[in-house]
């Protein structure tokens, strides 16, 4: 058992060392408690990831971590740009699935005179659901231009203003998106999609400002006690996951004999400078695209949904970031800058101040993270550091993390004990189904206080402010 064999190298940091086929250690970033839930199949993928080609210093994965294909999902690898690789199952079926942060001129006291109205209005105009589309309909043109150029073609058409662009991460576009690497198949299954959160753990959540850590941080994020914001969190639905179906398989008949060597078939992979690896990282980009337009209808329809109901209501970007993306790097690895590949799956960037990427008014505190926690229990706001960039390649954790599988919630959770827990706690809630709220339950998760605390312990992000679920549309 591979998990047994690791060591506790420092508070919240266990080390799995180089054997057998490895090539670098792996690490683990978690609490002994959360340690504890870990499951054998993590350290697994964890040990399968340090043995593939020129990756650099060692395999990540974080607080959240639960199984994933190929890679853990909460799991992080850098390569080399040059002579490295490029592995879909390091970015994820759903590319560029993220989080987006709105916040509000409004209060909580304001928002519960209307809470039921509005959370029926979002239902209404931001379809949730397996395969469920949307009001809009792209042409093929559309289509193309949503794949190049993303978050831009919202602002064309009206949909996005020029501060929700500037506060998207890549300002709401991958460059070297080419829409022709795009099946047609993956296409069709995006095209009635746009402004749709899905199935899953996707949601749109209303919350308020429950408790601000960092006065700072909070002032230059527009955050303050008892505001409302609302967390947008979905990907490039099926688009995405036709473009990951489509590689995979294009990888694992180009390379049939590297994946005979492979401790795992799910980690195919491209070398990154190949044909191949050069088209899927286009179409990656465009995927991506695609979610960060996405996601900027669905805030289109929050803002449309509120102000039916508050005229005067002001709704501003955060931030939106990405977590399932590879991304080219700048880091230095034993005194040397180098350009790398850094894939993350399940994972958030996590700058620190001064970078160029992050926007302008924030680059002297740092980049906004966001860690959503599931259904029913707080999310977290956090800063970017310049630990994380000199320990976990500019990294951090992207959500609670699931500790019960699909199954097992539905078939251990009732729907009258969620509906219980839930007004408990004072959350309204409309779903697509029944099944998918007992997928989500709160208690399918890890406890997301543990999750924030250790990231902020260790220091790879930094605890800004704590937001409380009031009203939730759920996939």
């Amino acid at each position: 058992m591979l998990k047994e064999k690791m060591k506790k190298i420092k508070e919240n940091i266990y080390e799995l060392s180089r054997q057998g086929k490895m090539l670098v250690p792996g690490i683990v970033l978690a609490s002994d408690k959360l340690f504890g839930n870990i499951e054998e199949e993590c350290i697994q993928q964890l040990y399968n990831i340090c043995q593939l080609p020129r990756i650099v210093k060692y395999g990540i994965v974080m607080s959240d971590v639960h199984v994933g294909y190929g890679f853990p999902i909460g799991g992080v690898a850098a390569f080399d740009s040059e002579t490295g690789i490029i592995s879909p199952g390091g970015v994820g079926y759903d590319i560029n699935c993220g989080v987006r942060l709105l916040a509000t001129n409004l209060d909580r006291e304001e928002f519960l005179k209307k809470r039921e109205q509005i959370l029926n209005e979002l239902y209404r105009n931001i379809p949730s659901g397996v395969g469920k589309g949307g009001e809009l309909k792209l042409s093929d043109k559309d289509m193309d231009e949503v794949l190049e150029k993303g978050s831009s073609w919202a602002l064309e058409k009206g949909y996005a203003t020029k501060d929700d662009i500037d506060k998207t991460e890549d300002k709401g576009q991958m460059l070297g998106a080419e829409t022709e690497k795009v099946s047609v198949r993956a296409k069709a299954r995006g095209k009635t999609q746009l402004g749709t959160i899905g199935a899953g753990n996707h949601f749109v959540e209303v919350q308020y400002v429950d408790e601000i850590f960092d006065r700072e941080a909070a002032k230059a994020f527009g955050l303050k006690k008892d505001q409302i914001t609302i967390l947008i969190h979905t990907g490039s639905r099926g688009l995405g996951h036709q473009t990951a179906s489509d590689y995979i398989h294009k990888m694992e008949k180009e390379y049939a004999k590297t994946v005979k060597s492979l401790p795992d078939r799910e980690l195919v992979y491209a070398p990154i400078n190949s044909e191949l690896g050069k088209e899927y990282i286009s179409a990656m980009a465009a995927a991506a695209n695609f979610a960060f337009t996405n996601r900027q209808i669905i805030a289109y329809n929050v803002r449309k949904s509120f102000m039916k109901y508050f005229p005067l209501a002001k709704i501003k970007t955060v931030y939106d970031v990405v977590h399932n993306i590879a991304k080219f790097e700048d880091f230095k690895i034993d005194g040397k800058t180098i350009k790398l590949c850094v894939h993350r799956k399940g994972a958030t960037r996590s700058f620190g101040p001064g970078r160029e990427e992050i926007p302008e008014n924030y680059r002297k505190v740092g980049q906004p993270v966001f860690i959503p926690g599931s259904m029913g229990t707080a999310s977290y706001v956090l800063l970017g550091s310049k630990k994380s960039e000199d320990f976990s390649f500019s990294s951090t954790a992207h959500g609670a993390g699931r500790v019960m599988s699909r199954t097992s919630a539905k078939k251990n959770i009732s729907p009258e004990k969620l509906k219980k827990q839930l007004e408990s706690r004072d959350v309204m809630i409309k779903a697509g189904s029944i099944k998918g709220m007992l997928e989500e339950a709160p208690e399918a998760y890890k406890d997301i206080e543990e999750v924030a605390r250790v990231v902020d312990e260790l220091g790879i992000s930094k605890k800004v402010a704590r937001l409380r679920p009031l009203a939730v549309v759920k996939g």
